[in-house]
């Protein structure tokens, strides 16, 4: 896709501004491209995308936690090192500005880096979990991110286990061979049909099943904006497509509605 003039950029972000400023319930789904300010890689970039690196398969599938779980957790100890010093880019910032403002009414998000909790989104649902815990799969209750990380630093092979029963723990997002959380995904759903206007940012819509939370706003007559570099199988449906930078447009968003 062609990045659109600044005049055309300006010209979506005014149309975004109006439709935001006439809804009576505006709803964000972001995806891993909101995170790329942060330093953080998205999964599907051509030549940047942590999935060109590593097979999901082979370290990010449940299959592989049960099966292997030196080798899963080699990957998931270095994502938790990573994502730990990352920090919201104001991206992050401009969603939670724009909850505060009374003018969005919730987050889901597909993103499981704790960014937009870090930034203070209060109404936040996390569709694919999130690294802030880990749990044993056969014992009750969970540990913190802190404690899991103290864990894989102690362990010899590197994998957290749980202190009852030995077994190793397991971060508390959804891998590759899991369903998502029922009550997450009810939640996201009735937001997203009951939005006048659904945010979608900095996500290629191709993960199902959140790739289709778009259509159900649309098909109850909401507005649907897509904010994200690169196609999307959804485009055709956007009433205001941008794919520029995602922190200059938020930004210049925020400036349109005065906040």
């Amino acid at each position: 896709m062609a990045a659109p003039s600044r005049t055309g950029a300006q010209a979506g972000v005014a149309r975004l501004a109006e439709l935001i400023r006439d809804a009576d319930s505006v709803v964000a789904l972001t995806g891993a491209g909101i995170s790329v300010p942060s330093g953080i890689p998205d999964f599907r970039s051509p030549g940047i995308g942590l999935w060109e690196r590593v097979d999901p398969m082979e370290v990010a599938h449940i299959d592989a936690f049960r099966s292997d779980p030196v080798r899963f957790w080699r990957f998931y100890g270095e994502r938790f090192a990573t994502l730990g010093a990352k920090q919201p880019n104001a991206a992050h910032e401009a969603l939670a500005a724009l909850e505060r403002a009374g003018r969005l009414d919730a987050l889901i998000t597909q993103n499981v880096d704790m960014l937009h909790r870090r930034a203070g989104t209060a109404e936040l649902v996390e569709v694919h979990g999130s690294i802030a815990s880990c749990s044993c799969l056969s014992c009750p209750g969970a540990v913190p991110v802190e404690e899991a990380r103290a864990r894989i630093a102690a362990a010899a092979d590197g994998v957290p286990r749980c202190e009852s029963c030995g077994e190793p723990l397991k971060p508390d997002v959804v891998l590759f061979g899991e369903l998502l959380d029922p009550a997450a995904l009810e939640r996201a759903r009735g937001l997203c049909e009951g939005a006048d206007v659904l945010l979608c940012i900095g996500s290629s819509l191709e993960v199902h099943p959140v790739a289709g939370l778009p259509l159900l706003t649309d098909a109850a007559g909401g507005a649907v904006a897509i904010l994200t570099q690169g196609p999307t199988p959804l485009d055709s449906l956007a009433a205001v497509r941008l794919s520029g930078d995602v922190v200059a447009e938020l930004s210049s968003l925020l400036e349109a509605l005065g906040l």
